[in-house]
């Protein structure tokens, strides 16, 4: 019988977060008219993940198999690519291990996606759930860490809007996915020598630029939990970071050639202008306020964001040129 809905969990490391993501699913409600399954993807642990999935399996509900998959490369976007290539339903949801979701989140993500046949992925109203209380003021960078509860009532993402859902929580038509992101996405996550953030962005970009809307579903509710250790400095401080060099690629993928010609020099002069506003406005306070300090690190990491992939640019032409010299020598010799 086809799949109508896969629940994809992507993980790393997972072992001792996985048990609250899958008792929920274990439990959701309204669900009798839809086929399902769960999907873990374990993105190339170290720990007992592969055994706490396989401890669920043998018990899990029939209606709704647990399946498992290993992707040894790295990277979270790597990770939800072999999770849409391998769902076997039609919507696939994206849950982090950390994305409690409500007892109802299967059966309110599939009844949305059937009411909006031209939906290419729609995200979930996602509420934080805290190990200590946040700083003053978090909300100001609270959609930093994919808590978004933007309202009561579903929306369409406008192009012009310049603004999308996180990855957590985020279900995608799966050929919608199949046929527009490519197959290795820039950016690939918070990974082992790479400093750039923004794949769930990259993603939906491309989603988008294909001409599928892009929606906000509150009736999807996700609960993320928050461990203390995210919310101090310096961890803040470096995702802040990774945030804002990556947006000279994804801001270069909201335009077409000619158009992103005439916005480039406008995103140096509004980000050049954040910083002076707000260096006046937080001066006395920047070592003091955690959150004025992200901004500040966000804000300066947009700006300088273009030398850093003019960096990478050429790390990556000189890596090109060695192997192929290599490559060219060997066939000589």
């Amino acid at each position: 019988m086809p799949v109508d809905f896969t629940v994809a969990i992507c993980t790393y490391n997972g072992a001792q977060r996985l048990s609250k993501v899958l008792n929920q699913l274990r439990n959701q409600v309204e669900t009798d008219d839809i086929q399902w399954e769960v999907l873990v993807i374990n993105n190339n642990s170290t720990d007992q993940t592969e055994r706490v999935v396989l401890g669920y399996q043998k018990s899990w509900i029939q209606t709704s198999p647990l399946r498992y998959s290993f992707e040894p490369k790295q990277g979270l976007a790597l990770a939800r690519q072999r999770a849409v290539e391998e769902a076997q339903g039609k919507f696939v949801g994206f849950l982090d291990d950390d994305n409690i979701p409500s007892p109802n989140w299967v059966a309110s993500a599939y009844s949305f996606g059937q009411s909006h046949p031209k939906v290419g992925a729609y995200g979930s109203r996602i509420d934080g759930e805290f190990e200590v209380s946040p700083p003053e003021n978090f909300r100001r960078i609270a959609c930093l860490l994919a808590l978004t509860n933007r309202g009561a009532e579903a929306h369409c993402y406008k192009p012009r809007e310049k603004v999308l859902p996180p990855g957590a929580g985020l279900v995608v038509q799966k050929k919608a996915w199949i046929a527009n992101v490519p197959k290795f996405c820039f950016l690939q996550g918070r990974v082992a020598g790479c400093k750039l953030a923004g794949e769930d962005l990259e993603a939906l970009l491309y989603i988008q630029k294909a001409g599928w809307e892009i929606w906000y579903n509150p009736e999807m509710h996700v609960y993320h939990q928050i461990p203390h250790w995210r919310l101090e400095n310096n961890y803040l401080i470096k995702m802040c970071r990774g945030i804002g060099l990556g947006r000279y690629h994804t801001r270069k993928l909201s335009f077409n050639r000619w158009q992103w010609f005439f916005a480039f020099p406008m995103y140096i002069v509004n980000d050049i202008r954040k910083i002076i506003v707000h260096f006046l406005k937080h001066r006395k306070t920047l070592k003091s306020d955690l959150v004025a300090a992200c901004e500040m690190e966000l804000y300066l990491s947009s700006l300088i964001s273009p030398l850093y992939f003019l960096k990478i640019y050429s790390q990556l032409k000189r890596k090109h040129f060695t192997e192929s010299k290599t490559k060219i020598y060997s066939q000589t010799n």
